[in-house]
């Protein structure tokens, strides 16, 4: 059985490696219970391509994986 191999690739310069990159934040916030501010924690990730730099969210990489399976399985048909 033949065994294919695709890359999710960036859409400005059709790179395939990519760097994961973190931003940490606090994000504050007031509750009706208290005049105290509390915060939350976030830690967003990011993948850039080390071709042009543009940076994808995880969520736009697996779309872009779901759509290449789904043209595989359409040209398998």
């Amino acid at each position: 059985m033949e065994i294919i191999k695709d890359y999710f690739l960036c859409d400005q310069c059709s790179g395939k490696d990519f760097k994961l990159v973190y931003s940490f934040s606090l994000r504050f916030h007031g509750v009706n219970f208290s005049d105290e501010l509390i915060y939350d924690k976030l830690v967003d990730e990011l993948y850039e391509c080390t071709g042009c730099r543009k940076t994808f969210t995880k969520a736009q990489i697996e779309e872009g994986l779901s759509a290449l399976k789904r043209r595989r399985r359409k040209k398998g048909d």
